[in-house]
């Protein structure tokens, strides 16, 4: 529940009053997190912003450690509009390859140098983002429902295994000799189609783009380094239509006052989750990752069958 200290009785009353009618019915939008303290939604930021980044999956994520805290699922547009967190610290970081980007391909259309490998890159960016727009749009409203299937902690446990075996399959085959400057327009299309399967929670958008670019034969830090970079279309759209959902939906004072808490918490972790993969991955494999996936997979079916956790 939001703490009385924090949050005056009044807002409090009116925060609960727009999460509980929200979601009574379960084809609308789910706010349960207007109702989550700031140390839980501070906790869920920190969640958010390392494994956002990280190949672990964020949304499984932000769907598991609500209920090992004795929290609701958070819900989908909340899980969407905390990816903007991420949004800050991709733009902080490769401000400067943003900058050389945008700079070459402008340049190249100018010249009308449609073969530029900037203006070939850039288009992939912008490209690769479509399928996941597309995709985003057809299953807006399974993912936004209050206990939509699709967040179940069976599929997201099946979903982090399936992923852990392609992502190892693309470590012992990917070349793993392609540099950020020799990408194109294909490996943006490849990745991006990769990326829409990042809507099922526990597949992750970084952990199916990371393992999208293994297998066209990237190098590991490359391709973590092209996954961020294509998932700011991404996640600038997604994160602006769940704001205006939530808006829509009628989100309190309150609520929002709890987003932003959560928001600079997840924005600073980020940071440091990129900071601290992109150098790992210079000197290491993903097996880690492998394993925690399948771990995590198979202790959420485990512990939904067992009756330890609640699907």
């Amino acid at each position: 529940m939001i703490n009385s200290k924090l949050v005056s009785p009044d807002i409090m009353m009116l925060s609960f009053a727009v999460a509980s009618a929200v979601c009574s019915n379960g084809s609308e939008v789910n706010l349960d997190f207007a109702n989550f303290s700031w140390i839980d939604v501070i906790i869920l930021g920190i969640v958010q912003g390392i494994t956002e980044l990280l190949p672990i999956s964020s949304t499984a994520h932000l769907r598991i450690v609500p209920t090992l805290l004795g929290l609701k699922d958070p819900g989908s547009a909340f899980s969407a509009a905390m990816q903007l967190a991420s949004l800050t610290a991709v733009l902080v970081y490769f401000w400067q390859d943003l900058k050389k980007l945008t700079g070459e391909t402008v340049r190249a259309i100018s010249r009308q140098d449609y073969q530029s490998s900037s203006l070939q890159l850039m288009l992939g960016l912008l490209i690769g983002t479509l399928p996941i727009a597309v995709a985003g749009v057809l299953l807006k409203p399974i993912l936004n429902a209050c206990n939509s299937p699709i967040r179940g902690l069976v599929v997201i446990g099946a979903a982090s295994i399936i992923m852990s075996g392609l992502l190892a399959i693309a470590e012992k085959r990917g070349g793993r000799d392609r540099t950020f400057d020799n990408l194109t327009l294909w490996d943006g299309i490849w990745v991006g189609v990769a990326q829409a399967f990042a809507l099922i929670p526990g597949v992750s958008r970084s952990g199916s783009t990371l393992t999208a670019g293994l297998f066209l034969g990237m190098k590991r830090e490359t391709s973590a380094r092209f996954s961020f970079l294509l998932g700011l279309p991404a996640v600038i759209l997604a994160g602006a239509v769940e704001l205006h959902t939530l808006t829509k939906a009628g989100l309190s004072a309150a609520g929002w006052l709890t987003l932003l808490v959560g928001l600079i918490s997840a924005s600073i972790s980020a940071f440091l989750a990129i900071w601290g993969l992109l150098r790992y991955l210079e000197k290491h494999s993903t097996l880690i990752f492998i394993f925690y996936r399948l771990a995590m997979g198979v202790f959420l079916i485990v512990a939904v069958m067992a009756g330890w956790l609640q699907n």
